[in-house]
């Protein structure tokens, strides 16, 4: 009968130490017991149930090969089993099944144990899960406790041999007991002495010497070396051990084993004793390692060694010791014995054979002599060829190594000597280096490695992430990827701080959970599988801790495949080897290690194995000739890829074979980026030429026109690409770099780093090694796929940088090549003609030709096949929609739809066609297809596209990182996504392909580059399409959701949302997606859940809370719009509440906006007004509010502004009263915020948009703010202007608000409607806007006191009616304008808005006609007016990107006195001829000061310049003016004229040119 595997809940323990035993990674172990996997469920496990756990291929493969192995074993040892079960001396088999020997057969144990040695011999590393046996109970209560652990053939050690580096490793397997062989190899006896090993010394010291003599006896006798081993299993004496099994024993003094050898002289004949002396050698203490375990245990050996000149003749009978309990000392045998070796046992010579064993000693002697004389021959030593060893380890058989490969180095001490053969590290990609040496810095590898490499030194500990930063925030945090990271294992000597070495158990204490860490992280987190090597360089006697770092990585790396040890002296790998065969078996080290060739040796051979000669790379200088640029100098620009003049000109061309580069030429057409090394091998003639777009001498064009065109210079100019994807703009893009090399400095910027950092680079690489900074190289960058942000700040950077160099420079510093994809090329190439360039897929007729003539090229080479190109067919195809759809559909003929693989393709293309520049990592693939993480053999076993189907084969490429080393795979172009999913979603809807998607735990659980992952998932659910992101539309949701909406319903959006909202750990802004999409389908109740989801998340959050007030804003619009015609009583208080709970989410907005200093997120004060006015609206209308005859609402009018309130509203309104009555200054205070906001900022991204681009805009307040304001402030003022009497006293309050109402209604109620009358065409009614509004002000200002905001008005009012009509009869002398602004200088202790003072820099600007005396108190007026500014346009602005941030400058100083000199930008813009981009293009370059009619309008003031900063002379002193491009101030002191602007900002100064 089938013996029943364990059940709960006691054997839980059990499979744990079962699992643990075959090499399960302990989390899974954690889980798998979490989930209460006992004996009988461990019989069920499949692959799904494990996989839904998150466990790895490779793990899984290993459990069910094991498990099934174990159930196979247990079904043919059936009988034995169930013999056990009945036995009383065992109490339980406590295991799923373990192999238990029940016959005292010793022969039989020893026949299976030499087939399991042949067995081992065979594979060294096969783990035999049936012979584990598990904490089985004996009457002798064994001390040691048998641990789960594969058993593992061991190695003797050597006989005679006393090598203290020499370790045995516990429940390895020593080969069997032998009999005699040769008489020279020894026989083996073992003695388990688990429990003689416990007793006190005289107990111990005869049975010790018992079991020594009766064994050297015996081999004595018939003249044959032996050892005896003690702490070696047999298993006549060890049930539930296996037969040669290493267990080890305690040693508490190793005086009391040497000692009862003290007994030789008693139990031996006296005239043996010195024989006998001679032949037993002194017990050796080989220590038993354990990997984890700080026990000392040992086998406890003793060689016997016959010599025929010790015992030629002699024969040696021996009284052997006992113990006697009962008298309680040391007895002796009363006869002598005569033992000999028979097979396997010593045995006593029977009396009958006595004589014949005597007369046979002769022989016995005759046959030593001759043993010993042949074994005394040194054989010849055959050297093994290391050199060939060394290049296959480094090359996998290959010409060189693998250039892409990255090195882990782990080393000790190196010595002087050693540091001049350590060149060819200096020449590899090392990672990062765990050194043990504390001097490194001083004296060894750290201190040589600097001369020649930037690195980042590191302790142990830094590696440990305390603060819980994301994988990718860690690495950045610790610099990975930029430099060589120094790991200083054990201290550093020189360091001031607190890291000082220590001994071996204090590291072990206090050091190795952090090596544990460091290591887990690279290998688990940082470093892809098969991209690194492990490199271990024995530079000098080797400790425990470097062991234990092979330890962990062998372990993370489940074998040896990927690390390789090199040592010269044998002694260190020895003692190295035997400690770290605790993880590893002996020959599979051996054959990983390169051991006795010298360190020169080691250094030449691999640096002859490199790719690449040493050879230094050049940069071009001003002078035309070239400089050395040191690998060191390089590394300190790591920001930068840098593009040399020499480019690629190390690389050994004869290495490389005639398919190699085929397939570099390939690779490339495949549809990966293109490479230096492509352009290279062109230009050598070894490839075909690249193709040549035109678009390529368009980009020359514009360069050479930046670099020597009559246009102003200034020190940082852009050049930008705008390219359909699959069109080939960063090819351009790079072709331009690569033929510039020579004359320009050029790099490709790395844009994952900070702008500081690469702006910092930059100016480096521009001076690097010139002595004319003036005249200093322009600088080429490439940005690619880049955030107008970033290019903008990049530029203000560099701008920075350079004025501050204080030289004016007559070319530009820095070009800025900016390549970025999008589907609308041509439009945005029409915005800017002058720099940019568009590329898209269709191509001219020449371009046709040289795409056709370079397929016949390729179709010639050996073993070409289409599909290697297909990315560069469809582009010679113009990405055709029905070639592509043609080719889908061949492609995916007879294709499974159920294969894992076929699955992937979707999510692939999913992601690929919805999310730009996403991929899934190769890592992740390899999880999803159940592929293991490292092989046995070091090639993997497998090929990642091996396990692909045919069309996926054809379909994905595999691209590397180059900043992370992650492999990644893609769909070869996003239009082959988009038809692929399109084919598919017949079978399957993309919202089913998503679903699915979310449900694999093994994508989303995978460790290994979890983090880009998730963000791709993410914005495939929450990234919108954006205009000025390049894409096609501005859309509502992200494109993927639109499209579930729009092709399927919208409950399957909702239903995959809220998926993913679950899966992705319940995200606010998944909440958020789920809030919007209920609103926009009119689900309100839902969509006010989901909202208050969202907020619970992060309730201090601007733009959730925002989505809060949209919701009940919607809600509110949706039920006056739909259910206003039915409502009742109790309907309309319900539209009132959604209504004012929308304003209060909004002001929520507005405060949680005010505190983030990273975003100005306005939409609060917008929705605020928009809910405000329909709310008016809708109480307009209602009967309770009547309108008089001429249609006006003075009883609304009434009840918002005063106490009065119609009785049959009274009790049924009683909650909304008061909030009611806040409306109209609720309302006031956000258009009154918006006002002043928009008042700052360029914020009309078309203002003068024409007409037809201006239809397409979606939100008039995103795209005409002031527009939008200037029709809102209408609005609301026309509900509070008519119906309602105004007093015959012009101070009482409810009057005054009346007029204000009505200079709102006509658009003077603010600065920003105010200035807005300028930008009207029709210029006469702006004047007659203007002047009604300046009646309803009183007579005499000064006189009637104004509020401030009155006032401030009412001067803007003035100000704008003169740039307009400058004889009206309205307009107030300048003086007197001058007269009523000064309140707000003299009231300075008042919060003033920023128009108060900017109105103070208009009028107190010296005058030509007033200020004819100085007068230092209107200097006063000024500077303070710009102080104050300056504190407040800091304080608006955060910190937020100078895109985002473009001060405005309304006016400008012109010529003449008073109120005729403010002259309004909008007036320049109308003395400028040319389209609106031609406008925008002269005011980006500066062109605008060239026209003739702007320079007869504009006063050129004079000022002159310090130390970078311009001054100008004011009443009485002197004034700062802000440049408006700071590389356009003059370096040194020189006298300069500008166009002076007034800003929100202070003054600025255009078009700065020196005196001459």
């Amino acid at each position: 009968m089938q013996k029943q595997l364990p059940s709960p809940p006691k054997n839980e323990s059990h499979v744990r130490c079962w699992l643990e035993s075959i090499g399960i990674k302990k989390e899974y172990v954690e889980k798998l017991c979490e989930e209460e996997v006992t004996g009988p469920v461990l019989k069920e496990l499949d692959e799904p149930f494990l996989k839904s756990m998150g466990m790895k291929g490779g793990q899984i493969h290993i459990i069910t090969r094991k498990r099934n192995e174990l159930l196979e074993h247990l079904q043919k040892n059936a009988g034995v089993d169930s013999a056990q079960a009945n036995n009383p001396s065992i109490k339980a088999s406590e295991v799923l099944g373990s192999d238990i020997t029940t016959n005292d057969d010793k022969t039989r144990v020893k026949n299976r144990n030499s087939a399991l040695f042949m067995k081992a011999n065979a594979a060294t590393e096969k783990t035999d899960s049936d012979l584990k046996a598990l904490s089985i109970k004996q009457k002798s209560r064994s001390l040691h406790e048998n641990t789960v652990e594969s058993l593992t053939l061991s190695k003797f050690r050597q006989f005679k041999n006393e090598d203290i580096n020499f370790k045995y490793v516990k429940n390895r397997i020593l080969a069997p007991e032998t009999g005699v062989i040769d008489l020279i190899t020894p026989c083996h006896e073992y003695k388990s002495f688990t429990t003689a090993a416990k007793l006190d010394r005289q107990r111990l010291q005869a049975k010790f010497a018992y079991e020594v003599i009766r064994y050297a006896s015996a081999c004595m006798n018939v003249r044959t070396n032996g050892t005896i081993h003690f702490g070696v299993m047999d298993s006549v004496e060890d049930k539930g051990w296996k037969h040669g099994q290493i267990a080890g024993i305690p040693v508490r003094d190793r005086d009391i084993y040497v000692d009862a050898l003290d007994y030789i002289e008693k139990c031996f004949e006296p005239s043996q004793q010195e024989a006998a002396r001679n032949c037993i050698h002194p017990p050796i203490f080989t220590e038993v390692i354990q990997k984890d375990s700080q026990e000392q245990y040992f086998v406890v050996e003793v060689d016997i060694e016959p010599s025929s000149s010790t015992v030629k003749g002699k024969i040696f009978q021996v009284r052997l010791p006992r113990f006697n309990e009962q008298s309680n000392k040391v007895n002796l045998d009363k006869m002598s014995v005569l033992y000999q070796r028979v097979g396997t046992k010593s045995e006593p010579v029977k009396n009958e054979e006595l004589v014949a064993f005597i007369q046979g000693l002769q022989e016995k002697d005759v046959r030593r002599e001759k043993a010993e004389s042949s074994s005394s021959e040194d054989p010849m030593e055959i050297s093994e060829n290391l050199g060939r060893k060394l290049s296959v380890l480094f090359t996998d058989g290959k010409n060189y190594m693998n250039d892409s490969l990255l090195y882990i180095l782990v080393t000790n001490r190196c010595g002087k000597e050693d540091l001049k053969s350590v060149k060819f590290l200096m020449r590899m990609n090392i990672f990062c280096v765990f050194d043990f040496d504390e001097d490194s810095s001083v004296s060894g590898l750290y201190a040589k490695y600097k001369e020649h490499h930037e690195t980042r030194s590191h302790f142990l500990q830094n590696y440990a992430n305390e603060n819980k930063m994301s994988t990718t925030e860690f690495q950045k945090h610790l610099g990975l990827f930029d430099h060589t990271s120094w790991i200083f294992c054990n201290g550093r000597s020189d360091f001031l701080g607190n890291e000082k070495p220590c001994d071996e158990d204090t590291w072990i204490r206090t050091k190795k959970k952090y090596l544990k860490k460091a290591i887990s992280f690279i290998c688990d987190e940082i470093l892809p599988k098969g991209s690194f090597v492990v490199l271990f360089l024995l530079l000098s006697p080797v400790e425990k801790p470097i062991v234990d770092t092979f330890q962990e990585f062998y372990t993370e790396m489940n074998g040896m495949d990927y690390i390789i040890c090199i040592a010269e002296s044998k002694e260190n790998y020895e003692k190295w080897a035997n400690l770290a065969q605790a993880s590893c078996n002996i020959e599979t080290l051996e054959q990983r290690s390169i051991v006795g060739m010298k360190l020169s040796h080691v250094d030449a051979t691999i640096q002859k194995m490199l790719p690449s000669a040493i050879c230094p790379r050049h940069l071009p200088v001003s002078t035309k000739g070239l400089c050395v640029l040191p690998t060191l100098e390089e590394e300190k620009m790591s920001s930068l890829e840098i593009l040399c003049a020499d480019q690629c000109d190390d690389i050994k061309l004869d290495l490389l074979s005639t398919k190699e580069i085929q397939e570099i030429e390939r690779t490339f057409y495949q549809g990966r980026k293109v490479s230096w090394k492509n352009f290279w091998l062109a230009d050598k003639g070894s490839c075909g030429e690249v193709i040549e777009r035109e678009a390529c001498e368009e980009v020359h064009k514009i360069l050479d026109d930046i670099l020597h065109g009559n246009r102003i210079r200034y020190s940082v100019a852009k050049l930008k690409i705008f390219h359909q994807p699959g069109s080939g703009g960063s090819t351009i893009a790079r072709q331009v770099l690569w033929k510039r090399r020579k004359d320009l400095r050029c790099a490709v910027v790395r844009s994952s780093y900070p702008i500081a950092t690469v702006s910092k680079h930059a100016v480096n690489f521009r001076e690097y090694d010139e002595n004319d900074m003036k005249n200093s190289l322009s600088v080429l960058l490439l940005v690619e796929d880049y955030d107008e942000d970033y290019l903008d700040e990049l530029k203000n950077d560099l701008m920075d940088a350079m004025a501050a160099r204080r030289s004016h420079f007559s070319k530009p510093c820095f070009i800025l090549l900016g390549c970025k994809r999008s589907n609308v090329p041509e439009k945005l190439c029409k915005a800017s003609p002058l720099d940019t360039v568009a590329v898209t897929h269709k191509l001219t007729d020449q371009e046709k030709y040289l795409f056709k003539t370079k397929i016949e090229k390729l179709k010639k080479q050996k073993d070409f096949k289409p599909e290697f190109i297909l990315t560069f067919v469809l582009m010679s195809e113009e990405f055709n929609e029905t070639y592509v759809r043609e080719f889908v559909e061949h492609l995916l003929q007879g294709i499974d739809l159920s294969s894992p693989v076929t699955n992937l393709m979707k999510y692939v293309a999913l992601l690929n066609f919805y999310v730009h520049n996403s991929y899934i990592s190769l890592s992740h693939c390899e999880a999803f297809l159940g592929l293991g993480a490292y092989t046995e053999k070091r090639m993997r076993e497998y090929d990642f596209k091996n396990n692909l189907s045919e069309q996926a084969r054809v379909i994905f490429i595999e691209l590397r990182e180059n900043t992370t080393c992650i492999s990644s795979v893609h769909i070869i172009h996003y239009l082959v996504a988009k038809e692929i999913l399109h084919q598919l979603s017949g079978s399957q809807p993309q919202s089913q392909i998503a679903m699915k998607l979310l449900q694999e735990k093994v994508l989303l659980n995978h460790r290994f580059g979890r983090e880009e992952f998730t963000k791709f998932i993410r914005d495939l659910f929450t990234r919108r399409d954006k205009k000025s992101r390049g894409d096609n539309t501005d859309s509502l949701f992200s494109p993927f959701i639109e499209h579930v909406c729009k092709v399927e319903d919208c409950e399957k959006a909702i239903e995959v949302l809220k998926t993913a909202y679950e899966c992705l750990g319940k995200d606010a802004f998944f909440a958020q997606q789920l809030a919007r999409l209920h609103y926009n389908h009119e689900k309100f109740e839902d969509a006010e859940y989901w909202a208050g989801v969202a907020k619970s998340h992060l309730p201090n959050d601007s733009f959730i809370l925002d989505t809060e007030g949209q919701v009940y804003r919607k809600w509110f619009s949706f039920t006056v719009d739909k259910k206003m015609y039915e409502a009742t009583p109790g309907g309309i208080i319900q539209m009132i509440e959604i209504a004012l709970k929308a304003m209060k989410c909004f002001r929520a907005a507005q405060q949680a906006a005010k505190s983030e200093i990273d975003s100005m997120n306005n939409a609060g004060y917008f929705g605020e007004v928009e809910v405000g006015c329909r709310l008016l609206k809708l109480l307009s209308t209602l009967e309770v509010f009547p309108r008089n005859t001429q249609g006006e609402h003075p009883e609304l009018v009434r009840y918002l502004l005063t106490d009065y309130i119609p009785e049959e509203i009274k009790k049924p309104w009683g909650k909304l009263h008061s909030r009611l009555k806040g409306l109209r200054q609720n309302i006031y205070n956000a258009l009154d915020w918006i006002s002043e906001d928009l008042s700052y900022f360029q914020t009309d991204k078309n203002q003068e948009k024409e007409d037809e681009d201006a239809k397409e805009e979606k939100e008039e307040q995103v795209y005409n703010p002031r527009k939008w304001l200037k029709r809102q402030s209408e609005v609301y003022a026309k509900f509070f202007t008519s119906g309602y009497p105004m007093g015959e006293n012009n101070a009482e309050p409810e009057t005054q608000l009346v007029r204000r109402m009505n200079i709102y209604k006509y658009g003077g109620g603010n600065v920003t409607t105010i200035l807005s009358f300028l930008t009207d065409s029709k210029e006469k009614r702006s004047v007659e806007k203007l002047e009604k509004i300046i009646n309803f002000y009183p007579d005499d200002p000064q006189k009637d006191r104004l509020e401030d905001i009155d006032l401030i008005n009412y001067i803007f009012c003035h100000i704008t009616l003169a740039c307009l009509s400058l004889g009206s009869s309205k307009l107030l002398p300048f003086q007197t304008l001058r007269e009523l602004s000064n309140r707000f200088f003299k009231q300075r202790r008042t919060a003033f808005p920023a128009s108060a003072h900017f109105l103070l820099t208009l009028l107190y600007w010296p005058d030509d006609a007033l200020d004819k005396e100085p007068n230092p108190d209107k200097d006063d007026i000024l500077i303070s007016a710009l102080q104050t500014m300056k504190r407040m346009h800091d304080i608006k602005v955060k910190n937020i990107a100078p895109r985002k941030k473009k001060i405005y400058t309304h006016f400008f100083l012109g010529k003449g006195s008073g109120l005729i000199k403010i002259m309004h930008k909008t007036r320049i813009d109308k003395l400028i001829d040319g389209s609106l981009n031609d406008r925008r293009m002269k005011w980006q370059h500066g062109d605008v000061w060239n026209v003739g009619k702007i320079r007869d309008v504009l006063r050129r003031v004079s000022g002159w310049t310090e130390n970078g900063k311009l001054f100008v002379q004011g009443h009485v002193g002197q004034i700062h003016i802000v440049a408006l491009h700071y590389d356009s101030v003059p370096q040194g002191n020189e006298n300069v004229t500008f166009y002076l602007g007034f800003s929100f900002n202070g003054l600025v100064a255009h078009d700065i040119q020196v005196n001459k």
